[in-house]
């Protein structure tokens, strides 16, 4: 019978290998990143929902969108998007975490723009005041978890770097400073 196989359970064994392989493949690093990013996703969708119906709320009534809210929607909308391609599999994040550096500037400057607007603000009781107050730390927590993505990528990077030369025995072919 030429699809005996499948009686025995061949598929099932494979099927457990590659449970195993992945389980022997999640490094704490690894856990650590995907979670990382996780919460950044989160937390952009956060930001994201927080300025975007002060934008919706402004189309409606047919007034000019403040263009403090659009650039922190739009930061929003570029962190989760960046966070979301972080955690493919076969993307190598920490090599091009400049790209996190730049996401953190973003954030920063939110920060700035809205922490100058709300921070010292007393709500007196405007529910959207309050909500601009949650928000203005909403922002510290993606420009904390951006720092921390930049600054392990920055680690993971060096340490690739620095650890593959000629002595170790794992070299590959880097520009040569001199012109000889």
């Amino acid at each position: 019978m030429p699809l005996k196989f499948l009686s025995r359970g061949s598929m099932k064994g494979e099927k457990i290998g590659m449970a195993n392989s992945f389980r022997a493949n999640m490094s704490p690093g690894s856990i650590f990143r995907i979670l990382l990013r996780f919460f950044q996703i989160i937390m952009a969708i956060v930001v994201i929902g927080l300025y975007a119906q002060d934008l919706d709320r402004a189309h409606k009534a047919g007034v000019k969108y403040d263009s403090k809210w659009m650039y922190a929607t739009i930061t929003g909308t570029l962190a989760s998007i960046w966070a979301i391609v972080c955690m493919l599999p076969l993307v190598k994040a920490w090599f091009l975490f400049g790209i996190d550096f730049v996401v953190f500037v973003l954030y920063v400057a939110a920060f700035g723009i809205f922490g100058k607007m709300y921070i010292k603000e007393d709500p007196e009781g405007n529910g959207g005041i309050k909500r601009m107050k949650n928000a203005v730390w909403i922002l510290l927590t993606n420009m904390i978890l951006w720092f921390i993505t930049f600054v392990y990528g920055a680690v993971v990077f060096w340490k690739y770097w620095k650890g593959r030369t000629t002595f170790t025995g794992a070299a590959f072919n880097r520009p040569s400073m001199s012109h000889a």
